[in-house]
């Protein structure tokens, strides 16, 4: 039988707390928002297209 692994927060790596999943408080909840909003996060994508007139 195996044993349930504790899932933990992203971001300090305490264990998670159902009321702020996937996260363990609020303060990693806001500091996760930071870096999306700060472009600390990026999404893989296609290369923009170069602009002809460089």
């Amino acid at each position: 039988m195996t044993t349930p692994s504790i899932r933990r927060c992203p971001i300090c790596r305490k264990p998670r707390v159902e009321e702020h999943s996937p996260f363990c408080s609020t303060r990693c909840r806001y500091r996760d928002l930071v870096r999306w909003l700060e472009d600390g996060y990026a999404l893989p994508g296609r290369p923009a297209e170069e602009d002809p007139q460089d």
